[in-house]
């Protein structure tokens, strides 16, 4: 069986089953630990499955949300297409947002190096570079979310008050076609929302993977953002209305 048969079977069987362990597929598919476990690398790398222990499991059925180090792992070549085409639209001299969230960090290491801009943000991924940063950097503090690596809370809120962005770089743990884009923490939604008002535009940042990722805490409608990135079309069902799709 040629390993693009053996990848559809296995989707195939996961679709069905929603859950189902390394040694049943391995019996089923008849083929040896070391190709199971390439099928699988795979197949999670590509955000088709997500792989458990002992398992793995169909995307929908996941209800945590990925460690940062996981989601940065997870369609890079899509983020980093993403933020290129965001970071292409961003003018001279502008104020811009930059919320926490993989694709909000490839879109940061590229504005970071303009010298025209300045940068705002809760994330301390993006801190981590802080010595490659030529635009002029304003933190916000606050408690860090360790799956995140999002600055929130009362601290990271109450240093908002005198600030605004000409564009805020929103991310987000998941999408629905009718009811906007959603986030796994209460603490998160606070600032996202904080930064879409913000902001002169706000733009919501998301690969075509987060439309499969259940999240329990809707932070924004459609209407809500002036445009959103992304590397692929919405379902159907997408209600944008007024909003700019921007498919990079």
């Amino acid at each position: 069986m040629f390993a693009q048969e053996r990848h559809l079977a296995i989707l195939a069987l996961v679709e069905k089953q929603r859950r189902i362990d390394v040694g049943t597929l391995r019996d089923l598919l008849d083929v040896s630990s070391a190709t199971m476990r390439r099928d699988l690398a795979y197949l999670d790398r590509t955000d088709r499955l997500v792989r458990v222990h002992g398992g793995v499991m169909h995307p929908s059925a996941v209800t945590g949300e990925p460690s940062f180090s996981r989601k940065s792992g997870m369609a890079v070549k899509a983020k980093r297409k993403i933020a290129e085409r965001v970071a292409a639209g961003i003018p001279a001299g502008a104020t811009v947002f930059i919320d926490s969230g993989t694709t909000c960090l490839e879109a940061g290491r590229i504005l970071r190096a303009r010298g025209d801009l300045t940068i705002i943000t809760n994330s301390l991924p993006l801190l981590a570079g802080h010595d490659q940063f030529r635009a002029k950097l304003l933190v916000l503090g606050g408690e860090l979310r360790g799956v995140s690596g999002a600055l929130v809370g009362d601290l990271a809120r109450g240093s908002t008050g005198h600030l605004r962005a000409d564009i805020s770089l929103i991310g987000a743990s998941g999408l629905h076609p009718q009811e906007g884009a959603g986030t796994t923490e209460l603490l998160e939604m606070a600032i996202k929302r904080d930064w879409i008002s913000r902001g002169a535009r706000s733009c919501l940042l998301a690969d075509a993977s987060k439309w499969r990722q259940i999240t329990s805490v809707r932070f924004a409608e459609w209407g809500e953002f002036t445009e959103f990135y992304t590397d692929k079309a919405p379902p159907a069902g997408f209600h944008k209305g007024k909003l700019k799709v921007i498919i990079s």
